[in-house]
């Protein structure tokens, strides 16, 4: 599986969310959501490297954990970002039956997600100080709270 599908996803969620705009977002200043956007567009692992400030020998242990992590979580957010299509080509004949389906899509993949961050911050204590695994949760929470938001803002409420 492709290591880039997560930030292939993200990338298609942050065009979803600014299409339509008159001309190209100039550059976000450091730490800003659309700075954070734009830096996982061009290239996520080189925004983590650049967050995570590991030595040599951290980098050697992080590294193979974060791509087992970035290869564990792809299927995860396809089947997140597949019931929310779903939901938004089903919205106007929207059934009880149906409603009912993509929410437990949802919230299973939403826990096999929690499960897997679980995991991952053990192995991350086992090779890393603990403010660099928490450094790291940190970071990627925070791009996978901006691309829920992103889709978030673009799927209309159950009617």
């Amino acid at each position: 599986m492709s290591r880039t599908a997560p930030a292939a996803i993200l990338a298609l969620a942050c065009a979803l969310a600014t299409a339509g705009a008159a001309d190209a977002p100039t550059a976000a200043p450091a730490n800003t959501p659309d700075s954070v956007r734009q830096a996982v567009q061009a290239d996520k692992r080189a925004l983590v490297e650049r967050n995570m400030q590991l030595t040599p020998e951290e980098a050697k242990k992080f590294w193979p954990i974060y791509d087992v992590y970035q290869d564990n979580l792809e299927p995860i957010v396809r089947r997140q970002n597949r019931a929310f299509l779903d939901y938004i080509n089903a919205e106007s004949s929207m059934t009880d039956a149906n409603a009912k389906r993509i929410a437990k899509e949802i919230l299973e993949a939403d826990a096999d997600e929690q499960k897997l961050r679980e995991r991952q911050f053990k192995k991350l204590l086992a090779a890393l100080p603990a403010r660099k695994a928490v450094r790291y949760l940190q970071i990627e929470n925070k791009i996978r709270t901006l691309n829920r938001y992103d889709i978030a803002e673009r799927i209309p409420l159950v009617r």
